[in-house]
């Protein structure tokens, strides 16, 4: 027991209470990609790159041949896979102590799940929750290689892949920038796909029979129907309570 509860206090200090964590702050001048020069730059290139691959090799290879790619779709699934699991156990351990840490300020008005659908009026991109966001954000530009990969491999372009892509990566950047509510949900639920989905394509990299694409299908119908059901709600909460109605609550409570 006594280096089970070791082991897990090393983890939570290093994924929610390290100083790099705690105090970070979300800024032009000190966070890599975080200008909107960069994120409209980074997200042409990468489509400019994926359909000057795709013509090219249309132009210099034979249909229906391929390029060998040999470990470095299953290795690039894999590091998908351990960044999502390593951003949702850091993200929900984050969570629970911004919560127990700020509640005395948002508990009149709101109940945690409310927190996490909308956030308090004045939230600022800092501290622990902004500091995954923001690898979320950075792990995006990870998820580009695997458009790369398809068209190497298969030698076929998604415009889907392209689109979600650059939405993704948008959206994140805006998450950020704007400190926007139900990021976290969002994030926790997306990467607790991610971390599936691509483990398993990992996983089946090294099987004869291929990628099953029933679960693969399944886990992102199901993410689908979850950020639904929660932009539902972060509707229902801004339009029928109100986070503005709720602060001026705090503040005739006079908390803050």
């Amino acid at each position: 027991m006594g280096k089970a509860s070791t082991v897990i206090h090393t983890l939570n200090f290093y994924l929610s209470e390290h100083p790099s964590i705690v105090g970070f702050r979300w800024s032009h001048a000190l966070c890599w990609g975080s200008t909107w020069s960069f994120l409209f730059s980074s997200i042409a290139v990468y489509i400019l790159i994926s359909l000057f691959l795709h013509l090219f090799l249309a132009l210099l290879l034979r249909r229906g041949r391929s390029i060998p790619l040999g470990p470095l779709p299953a290795l690039h699934s894999l590091s998908i896979s351990v960044v999502s699991a390593t951003i949702f156990a850091g993200l929900l351990l984050s969570t629970a102590a911004e919560i127990k840490e700020t509640r005395w300020f948002w508990r009149r008005s709101k109940t945690p799940f409310q927190w996490l659908l909308c956030f308090p009026l004045g939230t600022r991109p800092s501290g622990r929750v902004f500091f995954w966001s923001y690898v979320f954000y950075l792990s995006r530009f990870l998820h580009m290689l695997r458009t790369i990969f398809v068209i190497l491999g298969r030698r076929k372009l998604v415009f889907f892949q392209l689109f979600y892509h650059s939405i993704s990566t948008f959206m994140s950047f805006l998450w950020l920038e704007f400190s926007q509510s139900f990021q976290v949900l969002a994030i926790l639920l997306t990467t607790l796909a991610y971390s599936v989905i691509y483990g398993y394509r990992f996983w089946r990299a090294f099987d004869s029979r291929g990628e099953c694409l029933s679960l693969v299908l399944n886990c992102q119908m199901v993410l689908l129907g979850c950020n639904l059901v929660c932009h539902v709600g972060v509707f229902l909460l801004h339009h029928f309570r109100g986070c503005i109605l709720e602060e001026k609550k705090e503040k005739e409570y006079g908390v803050g």
